[in-house]
């Protein structure tokens, strides 16, 4: 135990006494593989521009793509309604059959026709015809115009005056409507 309590004798390298103890000799016969300072710094700088380069191309490539993006909501917005248009050329045509010829049963003919087809059109695009007779007054759905005595009950769609319209349950025109008010009212 009297040996642990010794002071060490410092340890000689074998070099120069002269020599500063921070730079360490390579034993003969082994070579340095230790990296120098330039060249972990011309690694770091290469690794450097690597990570900016590929920063760059991934904010060019970000910016094209929301570029993309708006481009094709431009297009979207511009062309959404062609399918509607299209579907609306056959009411324009039997429009103009009917009012081209001068029998009136074909105006009448026409006419039912111009309708069939507008219906088929409406059908097509989602248009879908709320005629709320007998349902409860909705005024998310229904305008009223006025509240007439009735033996329905209270707040019940009694007449409707202009039918409403619905594109995927979203109100397009909501249909104006005569709500039933109470007898005591």
């Amino acid at each position: 135990m009297q040996d642990q309590n010794k002071p060490q004798e410092p340890l000689e390298l074998g070099g120069d006494a002269n020599a500063p103890e921070s730079v360490a000799q390579p034993a003969a016969g082994q070579t340095d593989t230790t990296p120098s300072l330039e060249e972990l710094l011309r690694q770091a700088e290469l690794n450097a521009q690597e990570h900016h380069d590929a920063w760059l191309r991934a904010k060019a490539e970000t910016e094209n793509m929301r570029r993309r993006a708006q481009e094709d909501i431009a297009k979207a917005s511009k062309f959404a309604i062609e399918k509607f248009a299209e579907s609306l050329l056959p009411v324009k045509d039997t429009l103009e059959m009917a009012l081209a010829d001068t029998n009136p049963d074909s105006l009448r003919v026409g006419v039912d026709m111009t309708l069939k087809n507008l219906l088929s059109a409406f059908e097509k695009s989602g248009v879908k015809e709320e005629n709320p007779v007998g349902q409860k007054f909705d005024p998310n759905k229904h305008q009223a115009i006025g509240m007439v005595e009735s033996e329905q009950e209270p707040n019940t769609v009694v007449n409707v005056l202009q039918k409403g319209y619905l594109i995927a349950d979203r109100v397009l025109r909501p249909a104006m409507v005569m709500v039933a008010k109470g007898k005591d009212a």
